[in-house]
Formats: structure tokens, sequence, C-alpha cells
């Protein structure tokens, strides 16, 4: 074997760490010259450990794992890693819709007449300056801020707004907002391993970079991103995120459920729910039985394929009626023309889009990862797309917060905003 490289990553190299519940995964990727194609050279999965509902719980034990995936996924590709793009989710995570407006009338002209001038770059970035200069309370930061559309004067839904000429423009953003203390202690427990976090990324919009297709973006779909301990919500529509959410509650909850209701360990139940449970019990057999009985029984403990799937499917109906609120919420006028795509380690549960879609009553698909040379075969599940999504991120992203022209935090921003306004209207 060829040792590693150990003069650190190349520009064209890509990390992306999942940093999950019940897995951990690492993925290095690699952009082409010759046609900026991504190609994916290294994969590594472990159990997750240390972390519970997106907050770290034993902040030693986890970095272990992250060091132990890192490491086999150094091996796999042949490089180091200097630096890296985590995931982040949890129940902590909110979003918001916001706007704001600036005046594009020159000061220095004639008395009582109004001019209109050409919209400059720096005029977007103060329009998304002002639009998340909200009052957050101290623990809380802008995770993302993702541009919606802007207005020039009347004309709505413009995507760039550069060149045109006006007198007002308006811009609308989907804010993204997370607790200090769980990004910055997840990003700690990297560093201390000597590698440079490039970014946080919430997790379904990471997802949707490798599932979705532009048609479905600009025609209306939600993303359901079905984790061990959170169920991540994306709904989009005009090409723009409009509404995301964090449900606390994922497939691990049913794997809970399998262990009160038959009194065994969690280990047990889940290689129960991964072999046999299905998510809608009337697809399951009554005359399979499944062996249930411990060492320390007595007497043989047994219980049918469909009594199991009774469990998951009263947990996975809970769980869709939570999304069918979150779509609610979204306030969209028309109709989702492409339902909801699920995807996620959850996804993967036996017929769970035919419970879909007798509970949501839309179009559902399983979303799997593509648009990146190498994952056949080894990275084409449900599970998959949020690591390989963190690839795609610096590539197609359309967050404002990652640019690094948004370096002023709280009250600072809020006031250089306001002195940038009072100038131009001046």
């Amino acid at each position: 074997m060829k040792s590693i490289t150990t003069n650190g990553q190349d520009s064209n190299i890509i990390v992306g760490v999942d940093i999950g519940s019940s897995k951990i995964c690492c993925v290095i990727g690699k952009i082409s010259n010759q046609d900026n194609k991504l190609k994916l050279l290294g994969i590594s999965t472990v159990k997750s450990a240390g972390l519970k509902k997106g907050a770290i719980i034993h902040r030693d034990i986890l970095i272990e794992q992250i060091d132990k995936v890192m490491n086999e996924a150094e091996i796999m590709a042949n490089i180091k890693i200097t630096k890296a793009i985590l995931s982040i989710t949890g129940d902590h995570i909110k979003s918001i819709n916001t706007q704001a407006a600036i005046a594009l009338k020159r000061g220095n002209e004639t008395l009582g007449t109004i001019s209109e001038r050409a919209i400059k770059l720096n005029d977007t970035h103060q329009v998304l300056e002002l639009a998340q200069a909200i009052s957050l309370p101290m623990d809380r930061d802008i995770l993302h801020t993702i541009p919606q559309e802007y207005i020039v004067d009347t004309i709505e839904q413009i995507k760039n707004p550069i060149g045109m000429t006006g007198r007002r423009l308006e811009g609308r953003v989907h804010l993204v907002t997370a607790a200090s203390t769980p990004m910055n202690n997840l990003i700690s427990c990297v560093e201390e391993l000597g590698i440079e976090v490039e970014g946080l990324v919430f997790q379904p919009f990471s997802a949707g970079l490798t599932t979705l297709t532009n048609d479905e973006k600009e025609l209306g779909v939600t993303l359901v991103e079905i984790g061990s301990s959170t169920t991540n919500i994306v709904v989009y529509h005009d090409n723009s995120i409009c509404h995301s959410a964090v449900i606390p509650i994922g497939s691990s909850s049913v794997t809970n459920d399998i262990a009160v209701m038959l009194q065994i360990s969690v280990a047990d139940a889940e290689k129960i729910k991964i072999k046999y449970a299905s998510a809608k019990s009337s697809l399951s057999s009554e005359k399979l039985q499944i062996n249930i009985s411990s060492k320390e029984d007595i007497i043989k403990r047994t219980i049918s394929e469909k009594e199991i799937s009774k469990y998951v499917e009263a947990r996975m109906q809970e769980i869709f009626q939570l999304v069918i609120r979150e779509i609610s919420r979204s306030d969209i006028k028309d109709p989702l023309t492409y339902g909801i795509v699920l995807t996620g380690g959850g996804a993967q549960m036996r017929n769970i889009k035919a419970l879909a879609e007798e509970n949501l009553n839309v179009k559902i698909r399983i979303g799997i990862p593509k648009g990146i040379d190498g994952i056949s075969s080894i990275a084409e599940k449900p599970m998959h797309t949020t690591p390989l999504g963190l690839l795609l991120w610096p590539l197609e992203a359309k967050d404002y917060a990652r640019t690094g022209h948004s370096n002023n935090t709280g009250i600072d921003k809020f006031i250089k905003s306001i002195k940038d306004t009072i100038e131009e209207l001046f």
C-alpha cells in the first residue's frame, strides 16, 4: 500500500463528516479539473457514540469515533484530511422567513426628482445583511441565510437582480438559527483532532443537494430525511427553500417501542426491526414467527412478523402526521407537484413508501444519492444522501452566511446595517 499523502488536502479535495445519533459517516471527494465533476474517493461509516438527538453527551467517546471514521476514509482515499465540512441536526435548530429592503435612488440628485440606478452586488449583500439582522437570543447564532427571491420595485420572483434598474430592492430569505453551544461543541470535537472545520450544514439541506432534481425544487417538493433520533424536513418551491424544521422523533423510536413492548434489549430490538419490520403491517406475514426469548427465559417466546409491524406502523404514522403539520406551516398556496421524497436511514424501512402514500395522500419516492461519480454499489442507499451532499455543498449551496461577507454578529451587525442604509439614502 502507498503511504498516505502527508502534505494536506489540495484545493480539489472536499471532505464531509455526517455526525448522526446512530452512525458517523466520513466521505472524501475530488473535483476533476477537466469537467468539474465530483468523484468519490473514500467512504467510511462507524457506529455513533456520545451523541443523543444532535447534542453531545460524552465528548471523549464522540471524538474517538470521529477519529476512527476519518482514519478509515483516509486509508481508502489515500489522502490526509486537514479540513472538513460537518452536518448538524437537533431540535434546537429553528427556521424563519424574513425580508428587508433598501432604497436605490441616488442621494445627490436634484431635489424632488427620483432616479433609478443599476443594482450592484453590494446592494444584494446589504439587503441580505439587513434581512439577517434580527434580534436573536444571546445563546443562538445564524446557521444559514438562504436567499429565496428578490423584488425590484413591484417585480417579484427575481433570482439575480444584479444589473437591473429600479428604485427599491427587497430581499426575502430563509434563516436557519441554531443554539450556539451544540454548534461550538461539535466544531471543537473535530478541531481537537487537528482538523479545520470549513462549515456546518443542516442535514436535510445537504441531503437535498444529491437527492432532488431542479424540476422538483421548482414545482414544489418536500424532502423528509428520517434519521435515528430526528426527522428533518425541507419544503422547496420556486427553486427556493420555503420552510425547514426538525421533528424530534426518528427511527430509533421504533426500536425503543419494540424493546419496551417485547421486554428485550435495544440491540435485539434493532436487529428485529431491520430483519422483520414492515412500516405497513397489512403487508407483513401473520404466519412468520420470530423467536424473542433470551437465555434467561424458561418458556420460549415468539411473536408474529405482523404483530411487530403493528408497533412500527403506529410510530411511523405519528411521524407522518407531524410531517403533514410542518408542511402546512410552509404557507404555500400551490400544491407541491412532486409530493414528498423520503430519504435518510429511516427511509430504508420495508414498505415505508406504501405507508407514506396511504397517510400523506401524495406522490412519494425514496431519495437515493446521485450526481457524484464512483458511488455505484458502495454508497447508493438513502442513508448516504446527507454525507454525500456535504461534498456538493461548497459547489452548489446558495448560502449567504457561508460566503464570508457575513462576518458581523449581533448588535454590531445591526448597527452596521443601519449605518449602510443611511449612507445609501443620503
